[in-house]
């Protein structure tokens, strides 16, 4: 009884001892770093493509995201200028062109540039502009919230140019508005008067590209 008991032991421990040497080696495997196909680990380094590193830190190789609503750096702009309308303004190219009310609107998303044209009142200065020009905006733009109002000097020469909050149309589809932010300028001449009026989603980076735009405009009479 002896020699068997002591053949019986050696295999009853063996087949404990395998799952539990198996246990042990899955459990000290957790603690160890993910391993390429080449054999090399990863390191908490490694870039992924968010723009930033697994530590924190930038990516440097990162494409360059750009913000809804942001007009691009690249954008190319071209003249637009109406037979017969005495001036000239770039414009960006692609954008879908329309008319609303007799004045050319160009639209990308919730970017627009319009542009209007009428008889200049006598002298076209800040004063006359909060006196004239603020009233019919209130009355008529959804959601209008002046900012302010001050003579600026173009290339083409002086303005004046109002900044306000406005809403939205409505999306045809969804029904949903957005809060716009507006640089409206207004130049005369001769009598003549063309505002030029730059709509673009509130917290869009667009001001080199309304200076562009505004800084484009030129009298041809």
């Amino acid at each position: 009884m002896s020699l068997l008991g002591y053949v019986i032991r050696p295999r009853w421990w063996s087949s404990v001892g395998v799952p539990a040497i198996c246990l042990v080696a899955l459990v000290s495997g957790c603690g160890s770093a993910p391993v390429t196909s080449s054999g090399a680990s990863t390191t908490s380094g490694a870039s992924n493509s968010s723009g930033t590193t697994a530590s924190g830190g930038p990516n440097p190789n990162a494409p360059e995201t750009v913000a809804a609503g942001d007009i691009p750096d690249n954008q190319i702009y071209v003249p637009f200028s109406p037979p017969g309308a005495g001036y000239s303004v770039s414009v960006p190219q692609g954008w879908a062109q329309s008319t609303v009310a007799g004045s050319p609107v160009f639209t990308d998303k919730f970017n627009s540039v319009t542009i209007g044209t009428a008889a200049a009142p006598p002298a076209l200065d800040v004063a006359t502009v909060k006196a004239n020009e603020v009233p019919k905006l209130h009355s008529s733009v959804p959601g209008f919230v002046l900012g302010d109002v001050r003579a600026v000097t173009t290339s083409s020469g002086p303005a004046v140019r109002i900044t306000y909050a406005a809403t939205s149309a409505p999306n045809a589809v969804t029904g949903a508005t957005a809060a716009l932010a507006v640089e409206r300028y207004d130049f005369a001449r001769n009598g003549r008067e063309v505002t030029l009026t730059l709509s673009g989603a509130k917290g869009a980076d667009n001001v080199d590209p309304w200076k562009k735009i505004s800084d484009s405009f030129r009298w041809l009479q």
